[in-house]
C-alpha cells in the first residue's frame, strides 16, 4: 500500500506569500498536488500545515526543519498504519507526470531535478530520524544516498514552483 504524502511546510518566502493557497486554473496548488497523489496512493495526507484538503500531520521531530522534517512523519505515519511505501512531492508540485508511479518503482527513487518528488519505503523511516537527529547536512539527496535511492528522470520535466513568476509562466503553458 501506498501513503501520498504532500510536504507543506516551507515559508514561502521566494514566493512572497503562502503559495499553498497560490491559484492555476482556479484550483489551489495544495488541492492540485493531492489530487494528483490521490490518483496512485490509497491514502494522501499533507504534512507540515495545520488545514488542507486532506488529514494533516506536523513535521517530524519539528517545524522548519525543511521536506525531510516533512518525510519524516509520513514515513513514521506509513509505519503506524501498516503502509510499504511513501510517495511524496512538494505543495509546488502542481503538474506531475502521468507515469510517475512507474519511473520511480521500486522504492526508494526520487527525481533527480528535483528529489522532494519521490517513492520511500516506510522501512527507512529510522535512517531518516537518525539523520535528523545529528549534526550534519539535512538534505533530500543525502537521505537518499544514505538509503541507496536512485535518482531519476522524467520524460517531461516537472514544473517547480516557487514565485509568482513561475506560477504565472505555467498558467500560461496550461
Amino acid at each position: 500500500m501506498i501513503l501520498g504524502a504532500v510536504l507543506a511546510g516551507g515559508l514561502s518566502s521566494r514566493f512572497g506569500s503562502d503559495k499553498a493557497l497560490a491559484e492555476l486554473n482556479g484550483h489551489t496548488l495544495i488541492a492540485l498536488a493531492v489530487d494528483a497523489l490521490a490518483g496512485w496512493c490509497e491514502h494522501v495526507v499533507v504534512v507540515g500545515r495545520e488545514t488542507a484538503p486532506a488529514p494533516t500531520l506536523p513535521d517530524w521531530p519539528r517545524a522548519g526543519m525543511g521536506p525531510l522534517a516533512g518525510l519524516a512523519s509520513a514515513l513514521r505515519h506509513a509505519c503506524d498504519e501498516g503502509y510499504d511505501t511513501v510517495l511524496t512531492c512538494g505543495v509546488d508540485a502542481a503538474v506531475l507526470p502521468e507515469d510517475l508511479l512507474d519511473v520511480l518503482s521500486p522504492a526508494p527513487a526520487c527525481l533527480a531535478a528535483q528529489p522532494v518528488i519521490g517513492l520511500w519505503p516506510a522501512s527507512a523511516a529510522p535512517v531518516l530520524e537518525q539523520l535528523l537527529q545529528r549534526e550534519e547536512r539535512h538534505s533530500m539527496l543525502r537521505f537518499a544516498g544514505l538509503i541507496g535511492a536512485r535518482e531519476v528522470q522524467t520524460a517531461v520535466s516537472v514544473p517547480n514552483i516557487n514565485t509568482p513568476a513561475d506560477l504565472a509562466g505555467l498558467s500560461e503553458r496550461q
